[in-house]
């Protein structure tokens, strides 16, 4: 584990420390959370008792300029050699054994070799699936074609077609009508690739071609080659660190609790074994084996716990279902015994992982800070010190996320806004309260995994006396 130590010269038993005690600049190149500069901006000890600012004296005298909203939790951490080893053997006694638990987890809950991921044909007997091109929004231009499917084809059809040239299979360079749902007809334009299914036993109704979906490969590997590309030239090796982080993430919540889920794999142990190797893989990678790390690490376990304990009692206290659209209801028909009750409170965490880490990272960070600063800052002192902090995180997440769920949930929104019905029974109805409920519980863990992560944070700090570090 990364010591993230720097050596400093022996601090006094209680140095005054410079900055107004809320101030919002980011942390320093140096690590230092007082953002100084130059060749002795490494102490933290040694400001002038004389430095101006509007709180060097009094009862926060001892409390060090660190951001409420800096994100650069990489700078070094002024510890003692012997402080350093002690925090590491503490993080470590603790870490492991949550190693091995989720190593186990992982290996006892493996879904099986018989999984039902990709056990449903998505073609009928007999279909293939094909590529075609928009040249037309109107049937005109293809009516040789339409003509010839005169007394087979259906009129209706035929009125929310397009024409659309064949890139594929058999019918390649044809020219013939497809028809495109309503709802998705108007995103169609001239040019626009489609995904679609090859039925013979289809041209009794309209056409063999029946429309499957927009072909999105191009835009969507654009945007995400722009991401990577921005990412690493803003962020530089953290930032592909961080994308390489969430592959592997994504790889877990894929390759096991999916699987696991649909295995019948009890929903709440896939979930805690799934959210706890998401985020050992997650925040290692982009964020390195360090004090810091582990000990938002511990933070955001505390927070998954709580979120998960949350939402097993907010399902069942409000008779949520699960069943609330077309989508949970096709999967109970195809995967019987399947529990949609733990499949909403294994969502509703992993919705909430990402926030979790992000304010938990912050939070450890500016504990280590306030020590790193001043070692001789007793342990409530630098929980109440790194608490001023969480309030501005508390303050700007809760937030974050009942705007995401909002956003993700418009159109039921929207629907349910067009029935004449009092707004309390509308937000309590089974759909809208699923997303309050979500919102609520997330919004739950999140606010109590900031005093969890300082709590922890503020009891790993040796407190009380000056660290004694090795000379420059």
């Amino acid at each position: 584990m990364n010591d993230e130590t720097t050596p400093t010269a022996a601090a006094p038993a209680d140095p005054p420390i410079d900055g107004p005690r809320n101030a919002d600049a980011g942390e320093s190149p140096t690590g230092r959370a007082d953002g100084a500069s130059g060749p002795h901006a490494s102490s933290p000890h040694t400001s002038s008792p004389h430095t101006s600012g509007p709180h060097t004296s009094g009862p926060h005298a001892s409390i060090p300029h660190v951001s409420s909203a800096a994100h650069n939790h990489f700078g070094p951490l002024n510890l003692g050699a012997a402080e350093a080893r002690r925090v590491r053997l503490m993080l470590a006694a603790i870490v492991v054994p949550l190693v091995v638990a989720t190593l186990i987890g992982l290996i006892v809950l493996w879904p099986s070799g018989n999984s039902l991921v990709g056990s449903q044909p998505f073609t009928a007997d007999g279909a293939t699936l094909e590529s075609a091109t928009i040249t037309s929004l109107n049937t005109a231009a293809c009516a040789d074609t339409t003509g010839a499917l005169e007394g087979v084809t259906n009129d209706s059809l035929l009125a929310d077609a397009v024409c659309a040239r064949i890139t594929s299979g058999d019918g390649a360079g044809l020219v013939m009508p497809v028809h495109i749902p309503a709802e998705s007809l108007a995103a169609a334009d001239v040019g626009d690739r489609l995904q679609v299914m090859y039925a013979p036993a289809a041209l009794a109704s309209g056409t063999p071609y029946v429309f499957v979906d927009y072909a999105r490969q191009v835009p969507v590997t654009a945007l995400a080659v722009v991401y990577l590309v921005l990412v690493v030239a803003v962020a530089g090796r953290k930032g592909a660190l961080s994308v390489l982080g969430l592959l592997l993430a994504t790889g877990v919540l894929l390759g096991f609790m999916i699987p696991a889920l649909l295995d019948l794999a009890s929903p709440m142990w896939v979930t805690l074994v799934g959210a706890s190797a998401m985020m050992l893989l997650a925040v290692y990678v982009a964020h390195g084996i360090s004090v810091r790390t582990t000990t938002a690490l511990l933070g955001t376990f505390a927070g998954v716990v709580i979120t998960v304990l949350l939402s097993l009692w907010g399902v069942d206290a409000a008779n949520l279902t699960g069943a609330t659209d077309e989508t949970a209801l096709t999967l109970t028909s195809m995967v019987g015994g399947i529990n949609l009750q733990a499949l909403l409170t294994c969502g509703m965490v992993v919705a909430a992982l990402g926030v979790l880490n992000d304010v938990t990272i912050t939070q450890a960070s500016a504990v280590w800070e306030l020590h790193a600063a001043n070692p001789a800052l007793g342990r409530a002192r630098l929980f109440t010190g790194g608490m001023r902090i969480g309030r501005d995180h508390i303050a700007s997440t809760v937030y974050t996320l009942a705007f995401a769920y909002a956003g993700t949930a418009l159109p039921l929104i929207l629907a349910a806004s067009l029935i004449d019905r009092p707004l309390a029974a509308t937000l309590l109805s089974g759909e809208i309260a699923e997303e309050v409920v979500r919102t609520l519980v997330s919004s739950i863990g999140l606010v109590l995994a900031i005093p969890a992560t300082t709590a922890i944070a503020a009891a790993l700090c040796r407190t009380g006396e000056p660290a004694v570090t090795a000379e420059a």
